[in-house]
């Protein structure tokens, strides 16, 4: 059985809704409770601290909501609707309602799940024409971002460290499982010390202008090609995974790309973005973060497989998926560059 609180066993009631929702589905990550409710979806963050997300008081909660509007607004305001709340009066649950609030959440509207990228990747259905919108989608994003001295000191080697060996210490619990054997890991660390060993790669991409306030999460999970193209749920709750090189941003997508078994396509992206932006730099780059998003992966899989709120078989599909970002991770570790 489910551990899930008792407001969101309350949202899975289709009548609480003041709009149509014939029927509700629960989509769960690590950190989120998402409910698909007709046209609409209405995320709420599970009360987790993992250290680099810390989501255990309703204060910060609401906090990282507000922030989860204003920062994705840049990219797909009309998806980003509202701050939403669930409420309690005399024992019974209200959404929006009076009384005592129980959780804050994020209204947005639904999104057509045939156009998430995701999906027509896992069809063979993304073409090179999608990439080129991306392309023209990201690198105005990325000139326009803020690129300030706070932003900045957040691209030197010590900064990308301390990111990265937080992710080691956050699966420390992991090595030596199944899906995160000690040889593979001892590999992937081995080679993100050597890496960042080269400062002078860091301070040359400071110096680029390429350190932004980037999306964060950039993979197909998070992009929707529909009539319009929608890049969404970018990191809202730890501006030090938001504040990077966008050839780590563009990095996560390329990973995916090759994820998936399209490397031909993940090199039509990197050289599209290269020729928009005109920055060949991101290449001495780009495997080194490859390395990095890939690993992110396999965290956020063996993250997912323990929550008890998580469904059996959804556990251990997350965990096979782990498995195969972390063999992924370790192939880029094994490449020279």
């Amino acid at each position: 059985m489910r551990n899930i609180p008792e407001y969101i066993d309350y949202l899975l009631a289709p009548s609480c809704y003041p709009h149509k929702a014939d029927d509700t589905h629960l989509v769960q990550t690590h950190i989120s409770f998402v409910i698909l409710a007709g046209d609409y979806v209405y995320k709420w963050k599970k009360p987790v601290n993992f250290g680099f997300v810390n989501f255990s008081t309703l204060a910060g909660r609401k906090y990282f909501c507000e922030e989860e509007l204003r920062l994705n607004r840049r990219l797909c305001p009309e998806i980003y609707l509202g701050l939403t709340w669930v409420s309690r009066e005399g024992g019974v649950f209200r959404l929006e309602g009076g009384g005592e609030i129980v959780e804050y959440g994020v209204k947005m509207a639904r999104m057509p799940e045939e156009a998430m990228m995701s999906r027509i990747l896992a069809a063979g259905g993304v073409r090179k024409e999608h990439l080129d919108t991306l392309v023209g989608i990201l690198v105005p994003f990325y000139r326009q971002a803020d690129g300030g001295e706070r932003v900045r000191a957040n691209g030197r080697a010590e900064a990308v460290a301390h990111n990265i060996f937080d992710n080691f210490a956050q699966t420390a619990r992991f090595v030596g499982d199944t899906a995160l054997g000690t040889d593979r890991f001892a590999t992937i660390k081995a080679y993100a010390e050597r890496f960042l060993a080269r400062g002078e790669l860091f301070a040359e991409r400071i110096a680029a202008g390429a350190v932004r306030d980037c999306h964060g999460d950039l993979y197909s999970g998070n992009i929707c090609l529909a009539d319009k193209v929608y890049i969404f749920d970018c990191i809202e709750f730890n501006e030090n995974l938001r504040f990077i090189d966008y050839a780590a941003d563009v990095a996560f997508l390329a990973m995916d790309l090759d994820f998936h078994g399209y490397a031909g396509l993940s090199e039509y992206f990197i050289d599209r973005f290269i020729a928009l932006s005109g920055d060949p730099g991101l290449l001495k780059m780009l495997n080194f973060y490859k390395c990095y998003r890939a690993y992110v992966r396999g965290k956020v899989g063996v993250l997912t497989a323990v929550d008890p709120a998580v469904e059996q078989h959804a556990a251990e599909a997350a965990l096979a998926t782990a498995a195969k970002y972390f063999r992924l991770a370790e192939a880029y570790a094994e490449r020279q560059n």
